[in-house]
Parts: structure tokens; C-alpha cells; sequence
């Protein structure tokens, strides 16, 4: 009767650990964020064991089913496309559920991508906020002035879709020549660091428009 939240790669699939492939083999159910990119992570190591989808737009109808079944004698593993669950991924609702219904939840140390991309930036990394996704319309405004004056390092996920015009925001709220890093494809082939003011970073995404998944590091405000 107990609940794992397992962190699986963000890319490269050598960061899986040992601990990780041996609780998803023992466990009697898996619940995974899509079961189709699942389904490959699980093959190349083996794992049989069942899976069950588990997502943001499921998730609050499933969550106490799953419960009742932990309660039943069940042991669940949560795991989420890439990274570890719950960090800007499904599993929020899940783990308040167990913790309040009095089920263990052990999380495994693993892959989550601000952490690299917080160390590879340069920037000050002894203080430092995450906001995960910002608001794509409603709101927006509203947090770029809240955190503008933010004396921490401040980290962002973000699509390369929306990262040009993130960055352009970013340097009309906080300033052109704040300084700034994005990382794209951590612990994949094309694995990629860019660090400079907030409009060269604009400008150089501008020119050479981005893919993949993206963390963006912006230095905290100084008087």
C-alpha cells in the first residue's frame, strides 16, 4: 500500500537509474502521464508491468479510484512523459490525496531538466524561484510585474513556439541587458546553451527559430 513518484529521463535514456527500472518491474501498476510514449521507455527496459493513464485532463476524475485501490493493497508508481511528476506534470492531485488519506509516498531522486539548465547558465544558482510555464494569455502581464523586481534567479519552462515572443517580453518588463540563458533538448544529441542579455537571446531565436523543450534562466533584479 504505497505510492512511487519515479522520475524517468528527459532525453537521453542512460539517465534512467537502476532503483527507478526495479521499483516500475515490482510495482502492480504503473500510472503514466501518455501510455503510448510510455509504452517505449518501458520496452527498452524490460518493465511488463501494467500501465494505466493518468494525465491533467483525467486526472481529477481518476485520483480517487486510485487512492481506493492503493487503500485495497495496491503499490501505484506514478511517472510522467519526462522528468519527475508533479513539477510542472501531473501528479499534484494524487500525491495531497495519498498524503491525506495516509498513504506512504516515496519520490525518487532523478531527472528533472531546470536543474542542468540552472548549473550549464552561469547564473547565480545559491537562491533561485521556478515558475514552470508562464500564463499563455490571462495573467501574463500580471506576473512578468510581479516578478520584475524578483532578487533570485528565476527559471521558466517554455514551447519554442511562444519562446521568441517570451523572451521580448521578458526584456520590455525587465530590462534589455538583463542577463539570461536558454537551454533546449537537455541530455538529448542536440543538446543546446545560450547565454546572454535578454534581446540577444530574442534576436538570436529570432534568426534561428528554436526546438524542442526549454528552460529559460533570467538573473534576479539588482538595485
Amino acid at each position: 500500500m504505497k505510492l512511487y513518484v519515479v522520475p524517468t529521463p528527459v532525453g537521453n535514456l542512460e539517465d534512467m537509474t537502476f532503483r527507478a527500472i526495479r521499483i516500475l518491474k515490482s510495482v502492480d501498476l504503473i500510472l503514466a502521464e501518455d501510455t503510448r510514449s510510455s509504452a517505449f521507455l518501458l520496452k527498452h527496459f524490460e518493465i511488463k508491468t501494467p500501465m494505466q493513464s493518468h494525465h491533467k485532463f483525467n486526472e481529477h476524475k481518476t485520483v480517487e479510484n486510485v487512492v481506493h485501490r492503493i487503500k485495497s493493497g495496491l503499490t501505484v508508481a506514478l511517472i510522467s512523459d519526462a522528468g519527475t511528476p508533479a513539477i510542472s506534470d501531473p501528479g499534484f492531485l494524487l500525491v495531497r490525496q495519498c498524503v491525506e488519506n495516509d498513504i506512504e509516498v516515496e519520490c525518487l531522486p532523478g531527472a528533472t531538466a531546470f536543474v542542468p539548465a540552472l548549473v550549464a547558465s552561469g547564473l547565480p544558482n545559491d537562491r533561485f524561484c521556478f515558475e514552470g510555464f508562464l500564463p499563455p494569455k490571462k495573467g501574463r502581464q500580471t506576473k512578468f510585474n510581479e516578478l520584475k523586481t524578483e532578487q533570485r534567479t528565476i527559471i521558466f519552462y517554455e514551447s519554442p513556439f511562444r519562446l521568441v515572443k517570451t523572451l521580448i517580453q521578458l526584456a520590455e518588463f525587465f530590462g534589455n541587458e538583463r542577463k539570461a540563458s536558454v537551454s533546449r533538448e537537455i541530455s538529448k544529441i542536440h543538446e543546446e546553451h545560450k547565454h546572454g542579455s535578454l534581446s540577444e537571446l530574442a534576436q538570436y531565436y529570432s534568426d534561428f527559430p528554436p526546438k524542442g523543450e526549454i528552460v529559460i534562466i533570467v538573473a534576479g533584479f539588482q538595485e
